[in-house]
This record gives C-alpha cells, sequence and structure tokens, in this order.
C-alpha cells in the first residue's frame, strides 16, 4: 500500500511541476512592475491551468501526510540515545582497546 500512494505521489508531483511550468507567466514578482490595468485584471476569475495547480497541489500534500503517517508505524519507538545509555551503562570503567 505504501508503494502504491509513493508512486502516486511522484506523479503528482511530476503533475505538479509540468502545470506550474505551463502557466502564463504574469510578469513582475507578486504584481511589482505590471501596470494598473494588468494587477485589476489579474484578479479575474482563475483558468483551467490554475484550478488544475491548485487541485494537484492538494492531492500532493495528501498523499506527502498519508505516506508519513504510513511510515510512522515502522519506526522503532526506542530513541538512539536510550541504546547508547544502556551500552555505556556497565560500572566497572572499560580499559581502551589499543591496536
Amino acid at each position: 500500500m505504501e508503494n502504491f500512494v509513493l508512486v502516486i505521489n511522484i506523479i503528482l508531483a511530476v503533475l505538479l511541476v509540468v502545470t506550474v511550468l505551463l502557466q502564463k507567466s504574469e510578469g513582475g514578482a507578486l504584481g511589482l512592475g505590471a501596470s494598473q490595468d494588468s494587477f485589476i485584471s489579474s484578479r479575474s476569475a482563475s483558468n483551467f491551468l490554475t484550478k488544475a495547480t491548485a487541485i494537484i497541489a492538494t492531492l500532493f500534500i495528501i498523499t506527502s501526510i498519508t505516506l508519513t503517517i504510513m511510515s510512522k508505524e515502522n519506526l522503532p519507538t526506542k530513541s538512539v540515545l536510550e541504546s547508547v545509555e544502556e551500552e555505556n551503562s556497565s560500572s566497572e570503567p572499560e580499559i581502551p582497546k589499543s591496536d
């Protein structure tokens, strides 16, 4: 199941990149440097690509969160620091090993 969600996540990532690259560049970052006419017209109804981008981005986030939840089940509950403390918990001092 995890592999299936991972494949869907990769496909969505590629589709998201493609849809972002296909969109028309509005010019100017965040509307800066654009005339007032183009700034006002940029608030018009969204076209197909912007809606598709929003849908694909939402699905990508959902699959990413799903993968995180699915992988959490396979993680050990014991910390790495706890295992190091258990190994070094002997009361006698250790003699360093020489080569």
